[in-house]
């Protein structure tokens, strides 16, 4: 006779498969994942339907205020839901807890990871700043001609910017399709993805040549300053919350003195987020962050401890979830700088 318990449970939520317990109820992983994203989101959900509809597998998908509903009496709790900062600080003790079980030194399939991902980095990404000279920079970007009172010709400044914007994220692409991990999934979650993370990876990258001294970034022959970012626009350029935002990430991550795997593998954990908008297979993409995060674990605990880092792993999820708010007010951003957003069509595309 079998055992009860080995049997399959079902979803308290939907009726499939339950993967366990989830915000204390018995559900899948497709009814955990809307239960967190819509109570995160806060957003009010209405029925036509005066909350009559049928909550089911084949379904669920149609109505979210009585799947929402359906979740709440299934006994999951919101209070139960963690946030960003405090769910990027339990990955990190349980990446510690896992690394201290196992040893420092990584893997081979590890190490083929890291290998794969520098070798797309230094194809893609690694020499992108010092071509921005190609994109007509105006005069006075040069800084050799920076010790000279020229006055901001703002149009070319503003053309220059939009261009470069777009380069960078085109060479991120192409970083990403270089990655057989991100070429497996399926062609609407690469593009799930990439609209997510691709303004993230760019700043990532961008880090390498941030200046902690002048708090200038220095791209080649090219000098930008928190100026060039205030004044893009002839009447309105970056706000000065954002930039006040912006740098005090890339000074923060630049202290850090991260080594090239650090910021390539960061640059993974990014790209591989399950909790984009319009994923379609959360639990492997999931698994392949789990996989970055835990090599990334590996390699900062596997070398000569730096002065004033200790926690980088925790720092480095911390700064991840920060970069997630620079990212999504970027998109604003840009949008209401006057004659940006129409210069840009491949970043209208990444940020709708």
């Amino acid at each position: 006779m079998a055992n009860g318990e080995d049997e399959p449970r079902n979803c308290a939520v939907c009726g499939d498969r339950a993967t366990g317990y989830h915000f204390h109820a018995l559900t899948c992983e497709g009814c955990k994942g809307f239960f967190r994203r819509t109570v995160t989101k806060s957003t009010v959900l209405m029925c036509p339907f005066a909350g009559s509809c049928e909550v089911n597998k084949a379904q669920r998908r149609h109505c979210p205020a009585c799947r929402l509903q359906k979740c709440l009496d299934a006994g999951m709790k919101k209070d139960m839901i963690l946030s960003a900062e405090a769910l990027a600080l339990r990955r990190a003790k349980q990446a510690q807890r896992r690394a201290q079980r196992a040893p420092v030194q990584l893997s081979d399939e590890q190490k083929a990871l890291v290998r794969t991902l520098l070798g797309a980095h230094s194809r893609h990404v690694g020499t992108m700043f010092e071509q921005f000279v190609q994109f007509r920079p105006p005069a006075h970007l040069f800084v050799h001609r920076q010790h000279l009172p020229i006055s901001v010709p703002v149009p070319l400044l503003l053309m220059h910017f939009a261009e470069i914007n777009t380069f960078m994220v085109k060479q991120v692409i192409k970083f990403t399709k270089d990655l057989p991990l991100f070429r497996s999934l399926p062609m609407e979650d690469q593009i799930s993805l990439l609209k997510g993370a691709a303004i993230e990876i760019c700043h990532i990258a961008l880090n390498t040549t941030f200046c902690l001294q002048t708090r200038n970034f220095l791209c080649g022959p090219l000098r930008y300053t928190r100026e060039d970012g205030a004044h893009a626009s002839p009447t309105a350029g970056f706000q000065a919350q954002f930039l006040e935002l912006l740098f005090h990430f890339h000074g923060t991550l630049r202290r850090l003195q991260l080594r090239e795997p650090e910021y390539v593998l960061m640059a993974a954990m990014a790209l591989f987020s399950p909790d984009r908008p319009g994923v379609t297979r959360r639990e492997e993409i999931d698994h392949l962050q789990e996989v970055t995060a835990l090599t990334l674990h590996s390699y900062i605990e596997g070398q000569q401890p730096r002065p004033r880092n200790r926690f980088l792993y925790a720092k480095l999820l911390g700064l991840l979830a920060e970069l997630r708010s620079i990212n999504n007010e970027f998109g604003y951003q840009i949008q209401h700088i006057q004659g940006l957003w129409s210069m840009m069509p491949l970043l209208q595309e990444i940020c709708s």
